[in-house]
């Protein structure tokens, strides 16, 4: 938490500062579907139909952020990586995750929902959903990006 030391008098006051990332905040799930949602967004494999949310901070500058991945029925997401550690909950779906650098789909562990997982910094990754959509709460200390093993995996 960010504090300023005020004066008054002779007397010292440290009083606390909240910033946009701890600002107090709670929301439903219907609170966050009227959150305005984008294509794949910064932390994200940038592939198409992937909705993202900001549920909090922003994942494109310094500091804590959690967003909201929303990734269509039987969609590949070949192994890359991220600059920060992230951690992420499945809140719907069943996501197939594995690490490693090329996707390995006898390395993919099936995650329900209720499932916990970690993205630790530059460690390649990859994923895909089955016949159903999977959404995602991921929260990282950003900035975050993507950075393909293979470039040429990377959506243009």
């Amino acid at each position: 938490m960010i504090r300023t030391l005020i004066f008054v008098g002779a007397a010292l006051f440290v009083v606390p500062l909240a910033t946009a990332q701890e600002a107090q905040q709670r929301l439903t799930p219907s609170d966050i579907e009227a959150l305005a949602q984008g294509g794949a967004g910064a932390g994200t494999s940038g592939l198409a139909g992937i909705r993202t949310t900001v549920l909090s901070g922003d994942p494109s500058k310094p500091g804590l952020y959690t967003i909201r991945l929303t990734v269509p029925a039987n969609t590949v997401i070949a192994a890359h990586d991220h600059a920060d550690t992230r951690s992420a909950v499945v809140i719907s779906g069943t996501w197939y995750f594995g690490y490693g650098e090329k996707h390995d789909e006898a390395a993919l562990k099936a995650l329900p929902p209720g499932s916990f997982y970690t993205e630790p910094p530059g460690d390649p990754h990859f994923a895909r959903t089955g016949d159903e959509p999977v959404t995602l709460y991921i929260t990282g200390t950003g900035p975050t990006d993507t950075t393909y093993v293979n470039p040429a995996d990377a959506p243009h």
